[in-house]
């Protein structure tokens, strides 16, 4: 399969975008989030922008996971997908939002979001270079991506927050993640609920 092709920003986008200043400012942690579908836009900003991170050795560790909702993008069926340099590979059809939640503590907030960008690392990649030194490094390029969903986030009118708390055995499970991609964070997005 091709697989899905993401779209950078636009010159318009870059050009009309909040300044990062205001995205500092804004950013906070929300955890309510509306049925209201995505645009295939803010999928691939934001997932743009997880990837746009320096990496140790040139060596980028860090692999990202899509978890898509049934209606939950618009144009975009329901499954986990693996990105791959510009592209979405489907990995697992299906809509996992709840068995997510569940894996993460009962954190069912993350069943309502539209789309959860799961951040896995492949410590091997960095460490067979590095040493044990290495680890450190894939979690400072994990914080780095978290940081700029974050800001992407807020810069799309969008909410988000960071979740480290989870059983990783279960999430791996969850996503049929290969054994060497091992879950870091979870970042459930949508739109933010009032209620």
């Amino acid at each position: 399969m091709s697989g899905i092709v993401l779209r950078a920003p636009s010159e318009e986008r870059l050009e009309r975008g909040i300044t990062v200043e205001s995205a500092i400012m804004r950013r906070k942690s929300r955890r309510r989030f509306t049925a209201r579908a995505l645009t295939f836009e803010m999928l691939s900003h934001v997932l743009w922008a997880a990837s746009r991170i320096p990496s140790a050795g040139a060596l980028y560790p860090l692999e990202f996971y899509a978890v898509i909702g049934d209606n939950a993008v618009e144009g975009v069926d329901a499954a986990v997908y693996h990105m791959r340099g510009e592209r979405l590979e489907v990995h697992k059809r299906g809509d996992f939002r709840e068995a997510l939640a569940v894996a993460s503590l009962h954190q069912m907030f993350i069943a309502d979001a539209p789309l959860t960008v799961v951040i896995a690392a492949e410590y091997e990649r960095t460490t067979r270079r590095y040493g044990d030194r290495g680890v450190r490094y894939v979690h400072m390029e994990a914080g780095h991506a978290a940081q700029n969903i974050y800001l992407e986030c807020e810069s799309l009118g969008l909410a988000t927050v960071a979740i480290g708390a989870f059983h990783d055995d279960e999430v791996a499970s969850v996503l049929s993640l290969p054994e060497r991609h091992r879950p870091l964070y979870i970042f459930p997005i949508g739109f933010f609920s009032e209620r």
